[in-house]
């Protein structure tokens, strides 16, 4: 089959479950890791075969085997010689995928993901700000003051939310753990159950927080600006916190 025909094959079969992007490997894979996590296909058990595949997503081998390979790098499946694609095990999954996240936290009700998010968020930021108030000089805690006085200014404004944790973390030097935790925060904070409750009282006292951290930091003050930012971290996620189970993950 030439490369026009099999387009014309795939446009006549398209699926109901989705508009034909024109990234087909990346739909598949999309809807694949949707699958895997859900536990459609649970961890030790193979993915149906190639065939099976095509027929289901109504596509080529070509596409299968390319979502297959985008699976493998994302750490769901392995391929076994004689025993075909394997779904492994959650703890092999790459959990800083974009994909591989937004589709766990989705289905996890106890919030014990985003628990683990606001963790490692919290030991990362908190080594930042003790870092920060070590190296900070004078033009950063000036950065940092009129920041927090716009984010008295305008209240439930969380892009100076962000802002404010992003200039601390750039104070530090760390680019990657800086890099980790943007990674991790943009692929959640437009959701719903990572925002929870944003009352404007709540946004009151997390602004609080927030010059705690930069009061600490312009002391120079390297244990109190962590204690700060740990703390802030983790009252800001409690009060947000709205799921089935309790926050055992966050007590330390």
């Amino acid at each position: 089959m030439t490369p026009s025909q099999e387009t014309a094959t795939d446009a006549v079969a398209a699926p109901a479950w989705a508009r034909r992007p024109a990234n087909l490997a990346k739909a598949v894979t999309a809807e694949l890791v949707e699958r895997i996590v859900r536990g459609v296909h649970p961890s030790g058990t193979p993915l149906p075969p190639e065939p099976i595949l095509c027929e289901t997503f109504s596509v080529s081998r070509t596409v299968v085997r390319e979502a297959v390979k985008i699976l493998q790098e994302k750490g769901l499946v392995q391929v076994r010689q004689g025993a075909g694609t394997m779904v492994t095990s959650p703890s092999m999954w790459d959990m800083l995928d974009e994909l591989v996240l937004g589709a766990t936290i989705a289905q996890d009700d106890s919030l014990a993901i985003l628990d683990d998010l606001v963790v490692t968020r919290r030991v990362l930021e908190s080594d930042m700000a003790n870092v920060a108030a070590r190296l900070a000089d004078q033009e950063t805690v000036d950065r940092l003051r009129a920041q927090v006085d716009r984010m008295d200014e305008l209240v439930d404004n969380h892009e100076h939310d962000r802002a404010f944790h992003d200039k601390v973390m750039q104070a530090s030097g760390n680019r990657i753990a800086r890099g980790v935790v943007r990674s991790l925060e943009s692929q959640v904070v437009n959701t719903a159950r990572y925002m929870g409750r944003t009352e404007r009282s709540l946004c009151v006292a997390s602004n609080r927080g927030h010059r705690r951290i930069y009061e600490r930091i312009a002391a120079h003050d390297p244990d109190g600006a962590a204690e700060a930012m740990f703390t802030h971290i983790t009252e800001a996620w409690l009060v947000r916190r709205s799921g089935s189970g309790g926050p055992d993950r966050l007590r330390r």
